[in-house]
């Protein structure tokens, strides 16, 4: 008989949704601030490459949240399924804002170096880090 390990979803949520936080808060407190120090006439090509870039670490992350998530919800066993759900319902706040807000505030920034974009951007991107925050901290509880 063939012993296939069980994979655990959750684990797997719970570490992507670790280095979404972690990632979050080195962004929110390091990296979007020191959008101000890019030289402007280079800012434009800066831009391209950190989407470029960024990309490659976070969407992989953020398709496994999410998938995970969704996953536990409609076939896990969690024992606090309200605050699991309650985080869910973060989780799609989290990509409503992503994709309607900071994807659009990115692509304005690519035409070149905007100060009031940048200020706006680090300053609205704490409500992604806090929101992240406060899932990995409710998923602890789960």
């Amino acid at each position: 008989m063939l012993n296939i390990p069980t994979i655990d979803f959750f684990m797997i949520h719970l570490i992507s949704t670790s280095m979404m936080v972690s990632l979050i808060w080195l962004i929110q407190i390091l990296h979007y601030p020191s959008f101000i120090y890019v030289d402007r006439d280079r800012y434009e090509s800066f831009q391209k490459f950190h989407m470029k870039k960024i990309s490659i670490i976070v969407i992989p992350l953020m398709v496994t949240e999410f998938l995970t998530s969704a996953y536990i919800l409609l076939f896990g066993n969690n024992e606090n399924e309200y605050l699991f759900t309650l985080s869910f319902i973060l989780l799609l706040v989290i990509w409503g804002l992503t994709i309607f807000i900071f994807s659009n505030i990115h692509q304005e920034l690519s035409s070149g170096y905007n100060q009031r974009i940048i200020s706006s951007l680090i300053h609205l991107n704490w409500i992604r880090t806090i929101l992240w925050s406060l899932r990995l901290i409710m998923l602890v509880f789960c």
